[in-house]
């Protein structure tokens, strides 16, 4: 984007946001309320990107730009800082997080890039908690607005990057089944309210979610990206059974739960003989 769109994308919001000739949806805007709309184009991006649907990306990560200009024509307005600001902001963190890059400071491999990126956050975190008053952590920052299992996730990796974290997959393992056996006892009792019983189940299957996340972290992947695979893999299955009940002339509710298993057994196979030729 050259310096004239861009100069010309500040104007637009600005001009939107015109307590005279702005739009009125524009003009009653408040940092609040644009949130939603900022977390759904962040969605809308990510889904593009699933669908490698590029040239619908170029759009989304329009949207998302413009959801960034509109936070700095609001902070403008209450004269907190301006476009410019952020992006000072975000060429000096980059160029400070990046000395192997930008200064002659030099690395053995990629984890102790890795390394000096966390020390720099470190820093960031104690000059923050300094600023404010209140005792360091390293949970400091992690927002709570983020999805569960995404905040599960960096909780994880803060906690193992300060060697809170097992070495070995195992013991991994092995909290999963301590977990999955904890929410069976709570199941199975029947001396509690059922009140109590459901805050009790919710609060161990919360402990088996985490326990999960865990083992995914420690197989390298991520466990949002993988539950989002494993979404699109079975609505993609269950579309596919749909319409071989369909083709039965039948609908899914006049199939036992049997016939459906069958039928979901040999679209199964069918994909997975569809992926190995």
């Amino acid at each position: 984007m050259s310096q004239s769109h861009i100069e010309q994308l500040l104007n637009i919001m600005k001009q939107l946001r015109d307590p005279e000739n702005g739009c009125p949806w524009d003009i009653k805007q408040t940092f609040a309320s644009i949130v939603p709309h900022t977390i759904e184009e962040v969605y809308e991006v990510a889904d593009a990107i699933e669908q490698k649907d590029y040239k619908e990306l170029q759009g989304e990560l329009g949207d998302l730009l413009f959801q960034v200009v509109f936070y700095a024509q609001m902070a403008k307005e209450q004269n907190l800082f301006e476009f410019d600001d952020i992006i000072a902001v975000l060429n000096e963190k980059l160029m400070r997080r990046h000395p192997h890059v930008f200064a002659d400071k030099e690395f053995a491999d990629e984890d102790a890039v890795h390394a000096n990126w966390e020390a720099e956050k470190e820093k960031e975190r104690a000059l923050k908690a300094q600023a404010a008053d209140i005792d360091e952590s390293v949970l400091d920052n992690i927002p709570l607005a983020i999805p569960a299992l995404s905040r599960a996730y960096k909780i994880q990796k803060r906690c193992a990057n300060v060697g809170f974290d097992w070495k070995k997959l195992a013991p991994v393992v092995d909290k999963i089944k301590e977990e999955l056996d904890e929410v069976l006892v709570e199941v199975k009792r029947d001396d509690l309210t059922d009140q109590q019983r459901q805050l009790l189940i919710e609060d161990e299957l919360g402990d088996l979610l985490f326990a999960n996340v865990n083992l995914v972290r420690h197989l390298k992947c991520n466990p949002e990206q993988v539950l989002r695979q494993a979404n699109h893999k079975f609505e993609k299955r269950f579309r596919l059974v749909e319409i071989e009940v369909f083709k039965q002339g039948k609908r899914m509710s006049d199939c036992s739960l049997e016939e459906l298993e069958e039928i979901w057994v040999k679209v199964k196979k069918r994909l997975n003989e569809d992926l190995s030729s």
